[in-house]
């Protein structure tokens, strides 16, 4: 409303015999308001500046402590994930040792099955070479007696004279079955050089 009005009706609103400006309080009055306003600006900095400082601490102290929980919590994971990792490491090279010691100890058990049965195989061989030659001498010996019994029975009819002493058996019975050898070897030879010639 006051900037409606015109310079004239502005001058025309001053008591008479003064030019004083509407816009400026009066003295008395400005010093008064200067008072009232020191006043209540004191009673916002006694009253309300100390409890919104107050709340401000508090506040910093709520946030400064998050922020150091958090760096702490944040401290913690990251000791727990190395320990982590470095418990997961010892344990993937336990495992790789433990691994490593279970394939030298099948290698092992695998070279010692290996050595028993060869030598289980050994010892069978060796002793059925042996039963073997047992057998074989036997068998020479049985045929040597039955041969020279043979071949004393049939000196004795060609010569027509009986061979009753021990040496002169023995001697018959031998000159016979180095004859029969003779012959078999002779077969054998050639039997080996006709299979060369084929």
């Amino acid at each position: 409303m006051i900037a409606a009005m015109t310079p004239q009706v502005l001058l025309a609103a001053t008591p008479e015999g003064g030019s004083t400006n509407v816009l400026l309080p009066q003295t008395g009055e400005l010093i008064v308001g200067i008072i009232v306003f020191a006043l209540i600006v004191a009673a916002f900095y006694s009253r309300a500046v100390p409890a919104i400082r107050k709340i401000y601490a508090e506040r910093t102290d709520t946030i400064e402590g998050g922020i150091r929980r958090a760096e702490q919590a944040q401290a913690e994971a990251q000791h727990t994930l190395e320990a982590y990792r470095a418990q997961l490491a010892e344990a993937r090279a336990e495992s790789g040792r433990i691994v490593e010691e279970a394939n030298r100890q099948g290698a092992a058990i695998r070279a010692e099955a290996e050595r028993g049965a060869r030598e289980s195989a050994d010892r069978i061989v060796a002793a059925a070479h042996a039963q073997a030659e047992t057998d074989r001498q036997s068998v020479v010996t049985q045929l040597r007696r039955e041969l020279g019994e043979l071949g004393l029975g049939l000196a004795e009819r060609i010569v027509g004279v009986s061979l009753a002493s021990d040496d002169t058996q023995r001697r018959v019975i031998d000159d016979f079955i180095a004859g029969v050898e003779r012959s078999a070897d002779a077969e054998r030879a050639g039997a080996v050089a006709a299979g060369k010639g084929v």
